[in-house]
C-alpha cells in the first residue's frame, strides 16, 4: 500500500531522498526538479544520496521569471496573467523540466518564502507544487509557516513526499498487474 504525503512529510529529509531513489530505480523512471523558492534544494536532498546520478541527472532553479520562459518554455502571457506563485506557472514549469531533461517525472515549486515580497493573495508562506510530466501535472497550494528558512525546508519536504507517494503508486499499481 502507498504511503500517504501526510505520512511521509514526518521523515527526515535524507530517509525521504533514500525512498525516492529507491522507488526510481524501481519503476525505472528518472527525476528532475523545477525549482524557484527553494533554490536547489529539492535537487541537493536528492543528490545527498550516492547513486543519485542513476535518476537525477537535470535539475533547474529559475528563481527570475525569464529563465522559467528561456530555460522551462513558460509562457510569458502566463507569468504575467497568473503570476510566478501560481498553479498555472508551477505545471508549466513541471511540464518544461520534462520535456528538457527528458526525465519522466518532475516536481516544481515557486512561492514567497520571505521575509519579504508577499501580498494579500499571495501572503509570505504561499507556495504551490506541482508533480507530473509532460502531458499531465497536478499542483496543489500550500501555506508554510515560519520564516524564510522555514518556509523553503518544509517546500523541499513536500515536493520530495509528494514524489515519493506518486511513485510509490505507480510501482505498486505495475507489481499489481
Amino acid at each position: 500500500m502507498s504511503p500517504s504525503v501526510s505520512s511521509l512529510m514526518n521523515l527526515d529529509l535524507s530517509i525521504l531522498a533514500q525512498r525516492l531513489g529507491r522507488l526510481c530505480q524501481q519503476a525505472k523512471v528518472e527525476v528532475t526538479a523545477a525549482e524557484s523558492c527553494t533554490g536547489g534544494g529539492i535537487a541537493s536532498a536528492i543528490t545527498s544520496v550516492t547513486g543519485s546520478s542513476a535518476y537525477f541527472t537535470t535539475g533547474y532553479v529559475t528563481y527570475a521569471n525569464a529563465a522559467k520562459t528561456r530555460l522551462l518554455g513558460v509562457p510569458e502571457t502566463t507569468l504575467e496573467t497568473h503570476g510566478a506563485v501560481s498553479d498555472a506557472v508551477v505545471k508549466a514549469m513541471v511540464a518544461g523540466a520534462c520535456r528538457e531533461s527528458g526525465a519522466g517525472l518532475a516536481v516544481a515549486v515557486s512561492g514567497v518564502a520571505g521575509p519579504d515580497g508577499g501580498s494579500e493573495d499571495k501572503p509570505v508562506g504561499t507556495v504551490w507544487v506541482a508533480w507530473g510530466d509532460t502531458l499531465s501535472q497536478q499542483a496543489e497550494r500550500f501555506h508554510f509557516p515560519g520564516d524564510r528558512q522555514a518556509v523553503r525546508e518544509q517546500a523541499v519536504r513536500q515536493a520530495l513526499a509528494g514524489l515519493v507517494a506518486r511513485l510509490a503508486e505507480q510501482v505498486d499499481n505495475a507489481s499489481a498487474k
